[in-house]
């Protein structure tokens, strides 16, 4: 994909902040219930497939709904997009809502 500067600037921003978790740990972790893996994609990314196992709360409404679906804030959630770059964007601002246990899936959802 080919990215803007402006918002990998963004990306890198943020990265040093967030902790990433690799693609079989998140694998590992999933399946067996120790963690939450939610897909920040876009509705129609999400409709043309995703992770077993996965919920959707896209990028556009997750801060909105998190609270609701997920009041622990020590909830261990890891979220996932197409490439690692809107998940780091979406639990940055998780972990600034108070989500101590947010994890973004590096490589994203086409390294699955």
């Amino acid at each position: 994909m080919d990215h803007s500067p402006g918002f990998l600037k963004l990306v890198a921003e943020v990265t040093p902040r967030v902790r990433e978790i690799d693609n079989q740990a998140a694998l590992d972790r999933s399946r067996s219930g120790e963690a939450v893996l939610i897909d920040v994609r876009e509705e129609s990314e999400w409709a043309a497939g995703h992770a077993a196992g996965a919920i959707y709360l896209g990028r556009g409404i997750i801060e909105r709904d998190i609270e609701k679906r997920f009041p622990d804030p020590a909830t261990p959630i890891i979220c996932y997009c197409g490439g690692g770059f809107r998940s780091a964007l979406v639990t940055d601002n998780l972990q600034k809502m108070g989500y101590t246990n947010a994890l973004s899936m590096k490589g994203g959802f086409t390294g699955w």
